[in-house]
């Protein structure tokens, strides 16, 4: 009997010295301030928003908008490491890790490292420490979008709220790699990109949209083929139409109109934000009719060239449906 209950009891010493080994390198690890801090970022990684988010301490603002916490929103982020893990003398600990971003597809990537702090939150089943961010790891971007309000951000449709040119915050995870563009069938923009690696920090973006080739080519096409039918029209002043020729003296045939140079179309954001404009360009025309003098009857021929300027205005009806208006001044 006394040598069963040494055995056991020397079974349970095992037992018991293996249950405190595990929970001693559980906490030192899966259940330490950086083990916490790798479970976010193992998140990040995933694109798993929700994981991220119901965190303790990830806490989002009711001012800036939650359009881009979103794992379709996320850029990449791999060769995660922790580099430091420091407890301060209020049990806060610091925790520095490095890792690699770069945008979806994995190309472009950038080295950083961001500094988390984070607090005991309690204890689990009495033996494993619970932990919190003490800032939270949601940052802010104020994004401008300039003539527009529709973007991507790392391929995922955006349309801001605010008026073209006027920003708007969003709030974001950080860290994170965020690549901001827009194309679409008549604008585009060169892309932006923010590498968001302060906790707390908020960023300022721009993005420029412009008109593109496309743009310009069926401005020109529509604006020629406009010119084209003005110079049909068998009178002085063409009706409706960018140019035209007074004469003091009496025509005697139907004045001929023809294009020497087309205007060469370039297109600028117009007032208010959010349209755009061909601004005023030269142009020449062409013009010969015959013409009899009020002062000597004599005819002569006039066949000169007539320079003259356009000017449009250019606004997307429903349907992206252009609309070309011209601008006299």
């Amino acid at each position: 009997m006394r040598r069963t209950v040494l055995t056991w009891s020397a079974v349970m010493a095992l037992l018991i010295a293996g249950f405190s080994a595990s929970v001693v390198a559980l906490n030192a690890d899966l259940y330490s301030a950086h083990g916490f801090v790798g479970r976010y970022f193992e998140a990040l990684e995933r694109h798993d928003s929700a994981a991220a988010l119901a965190l303790p301490g990830v806490s989002t603002a009711n001012d800036a908008s939650a359009e881009l916490l979103t794992g379709a929103a996320m850029g990449e982020i791999d060769d995660v490491r922790t580099i430091s893990d420091v407890a301060g003398d209020d049990g806060r600990h610091t925790v520095v890790v490095e890792y690699s971003l770069s945008a979806p597809g994995g190309s472009g990537s950038t080295t950083a490292r961001s500094e988390f702090v984070v607090a005991r939150d309690g204890t689990r089943f009495g033996l494993f420490p619970s932990w919190q961010f003490v800032s939270s790891p949601i940052n802010s971007i104020s994004i401008t979008v300039l003539h527009e309000q529709d973007f991507t951000v790392n391929g995922h449709d955006v349309t801001t709220e605010a008026e073209p040119d006027a920003p708007a915050t969003f709030q974001v995870f950080a860290p994170g790699l965020y690549v901001l563009d827009h194309e679409s069938t008549y604008l585009e923009a060169e892309q932006v990109t923010a590498a968001v690696t302060e906790i707390g920090g908020i960023a300022d973006v721009a993005l420029d949209v412009q008109a593109n080739d496309e743009f310009v080519a069926e401005v020109q096409k529509h604006v020629s083929a406009y010119l084209g039918e003005c110079t049909t029209q068998e009178v002085l002043m063409p009706t409706g139409c960018p140019f035209g020729q007074s004469l003091s003296n009496r025509v005697q045939n139907a004045p001929q109109w023809s294009m020497v140079s087309d205007p060469v179309v370039t297109i600028v954001p117009g007032v208010p934000s959010g349209t755009w404009a061909v601004p005023k360009t030269p142009a020449m025309a062409h013009l010969v009719v015959d013409v009899r003098s009020l002062f000597d009857g004599r005819v002569t021929t006039f066949d000169e060239d007539v320079p003259f300027d356009v000017q449009y205005a250019l606004t997307f009806e429903p349907g992206n449906k252009l609309l070309i208006t011209a601008v006299y001044e």
